[in-house]
């Protein structure tokens, strides 16, 4: 756990230093002397632990406290699940943070239980796109919004792929003719982990057509009702996944092990394998890690016709409706969601913007999802139109395929537990 606190300012200011080496980079508290008595407290929790993305988290702080000398903000954050357990635990204790972040499967748990503060009223909100609206309003109130528009991508490995006079895939069958290739040579083909990997190809292939024809609102509102199930969309996808598995193009045993973007990019910087699917706002981190081959991501290769991308409005900020200072947490979101900072944020995360203006990240190896994104070939894997946790399913169905249970079984699993959603209160 990292926890960043931020005292108020004062008359005589000490030192700011951040020595950030690595995960476990060491933060410097940041002292001033002689701290007003009159000042409002907020704390920030956050899933955002990696020390570069928490350096500019940090200097966002600095700035809104520079600017509202009234107001002292501490950001803490947790790994991955571990995260959203700990939410949910504050937050059923009545001991939750002022400003937090949420997904989509959380926040329909906080918006049933009335958690979650109506930010409507924020002067930032007229900046996001049309898209970016329609996800963030339910039943006319907006209680969260996102900062980033994450993606999900085929990492490449070009210097592997040329040295066998093999070429980066643009559609299904030649993705499958690549990695055909690659386990003759014996050669695991794709690095998958054991979170989002599969269920984003499933997703992306299941819905691309409903996105395409503009009928996704309709289909989940039939799976909100229960009229169709989850599995009529998915199973084509989590067919194919199964189908990877089957031929060796992924190590099953070792991908059920393998958390994303962190035991994935480990493996895929060994330069062994072509192929890695995870986010690709790791595409800054993998350069980081030196991996001394050229590399670049691309949109999924899942289609017969071509590619398509999935994406999520993502690193999403709500305000707790119990919070003793909502008003001054909400003063702190609209802040951080100026667009110079969701610029910084969005672009040091390797991640697009989710507002009118703005320019798509300026990392070179994510240039080539830009085309594909700006021509609307995308599916969103959290659409805020489905009151299903789609992401959680998805992620449990995916690790039982990589456990080796069959995929009807799982499928049956998925629509049992969908339906014992639509009965909760």
């Amino acid at each position: 756990m990292r926890r960043l606190r931020y005292r108020g300012l004062c008359a005589v200011l000490v030192v700011l230093s951040l020595g950030l080496g690595g995960c476990s980079g060491k933060n410097t508290v940041v002292n001033y002397q002689d701290a007003r008595e009159d000042i409002t407290s907020i704390a920030f929790f956050g899933n955002k632990y990696e020390p570069e993305n928490v350096t500019v988290i940090e200097e966002i702080i600095s700035r809104f406290m520079d600017e509202n000398p009234d107001i002292r903000v501490s950001y803490e954050s947790l790994k991955g699940n571990e995260y959203y357990e700990a939410l949910r635990k504050r937050m059923a204790a009545g001991k939750g943070d002022d400003v937090f972040m949420v997904n989509h499967d959380i926040v329909l748990e906080l918006e049933a239980e009335g958690q979650l503060a109506d930010i409507s009223e924020l002067s930032t909100i007229p900046e996001y796109t049309d898209q970016m609206l329609s996800q963030m309003r339910s039943d006319g109130v907006i209680n969260w919004v996102p900062t980033t528009v994450s993606v999900f991508g085929l990492y490449c490995n070009l210097d592997l792929l040329r040295e066998h006079n093999q070429k980066v895939p643009g559609n299904l069958q030649e993705w499958e003719n690549v990695c055909d290739y690659f386990v003759k040579q014996g050669i695991t083909p794709i690095i998958a982990n054991n979170d989002i990997s599969l269920k984003t190809l499933a997703i992306g292939r299941g819905f691309y057509s409903l996105y395409q024809e503009g009928l996704q609102e309709e289909a989940y509102i039939r799976l909100n009702r229960g009229e169709e199930n989850l599995s009529e969309y998915l199973t084509p996808g989590f067919s194919i996944a199964e189908d990877f598995i089957s031929k060796a193009y992924i190590d099953a045993g070792k991908a059920v092990n393998t958390k994303k973007t962190s035991d994935d990019l480990q493996e895929f910087v060994k330069g062994e394998s072509p192929f890695m699917l995870t986010g690709a706002w790791a595409a800054g981190r993998v350069e980081l890690m030196e991996p001394g081959f050229d590399f670049q991501v691309v949109p999924y290769p899942i289609l017969e016709d071509g590619e398509l991308l999935v994406i999520n409005a993502d690193t999403r900020l709500s305000v707790n409706a119990d919070s003793s200072h909502v008003e001054a947490a909400k003063r702190f979101v609209e802040y951080f969601t100026q667009p110079e900072n969701i610029q910084r944020f969005a672009d040091q995360q390797s991640s697009f913007i989710p507002l009118k203006s703005g320019n798509p990240s300026s990392v070179k190896e994510i240039q080539p999802l830009i085309p594909c994104y700006q021509s609307g070939r995308i599916v969103i894997g959290t659409d805020g139109l489905l009151n299903l946790p789609i992401w959680e399913l998805t992620a449990q169905v995916s690790e039982k395929l990589l456990s080796g249970e069959p995929l009807d079984s799982a499928m049956e699993w998925m629509d049992q537990q969908a339906a014992e959603e639509r009965k909760a209160p």
